[in-house]
């Protein structure tokens, strides 16, 4: 069993849409909602009980933008802290490659996504299910100390706090490349 801290780049999709209900005043105006990049803090307990079987918990906790725009209306922003908890299931093959150990997971969960108090424009908090894999490699540095490079991939639903002004119902997907240390308990 391992607990790892990373620090991870979140490079976040623009997507856009209709407006939803079509039945809406607006439903004809195209809308994007742009999330700011930004960096956020991915911690992970993995239980690799073989090579080929292991699991994992990860955490993830950032803070963006989410800037949603429309042809005729300026932009309107709104501060998130978005906390994510997924389970997974981590492939780490018997093979080293150039010394390192490589390893893949997937997994499911949840990102909660939360205004904040003064940037927020008191919107309510969200949650969205979310899917994710990664890649990376990692090395022993010592048996109870090592450190790991990565790359993860989500997938949500863009968020629109309940509000049908904000609605597109369009996925959306944030690249995740991250560094960081393990401990082996």
């Amino acid at each position: 069993m391992d607990l790892g801290v990373n620090a991870a780049a979140l490079i976040n999709q623009t997507v856009s849409g209709p407006v939803l209900p079509v039945a809406a005043p607006n439903a004809n105006q195209l809308e994007s909602d742009d999330q700011s990049n930004t960096v956020g803090a991915l911690v992970n307990v993995r239980y690799v009980v073989k090579p080929l079987v292991g699991f994992e918990f990860n955490f993830l906790y950032s803070r963006y933008t989410e800037n949603y725009s429309w042809p005729s209306n300026p932009v309107f922003g709104a501060q998130t802290k978005a906390d994510e908890f997924t389970l997974g299931y981590i492939f780490t093959p018997k093979v080293k490659v150039f010394g390192l150990q490589p390893f893949a997971s997937a997994g499911a969960g949840a990102t909660q996504f939360k205004p904040t108090a003064h940037g927020g424009e008191s919107l309510p908090e969200q949650a969205r299910a979310t899917y994710y894999y990664s890649l990376g490699v990692q090395d022993d540095l010592s048996p109870h100390f090592g450190l790991r490079v990565g790359f993860r991939q989500t997938f949500f639903l863009a968020p629109d706090y309940g509000q049908n002004y904000l609605t597109i119902l369009k996925h959306t997907t944030a690249y995740e490349p991250n560094a960081g240390f393990y401990l082996r308990f």
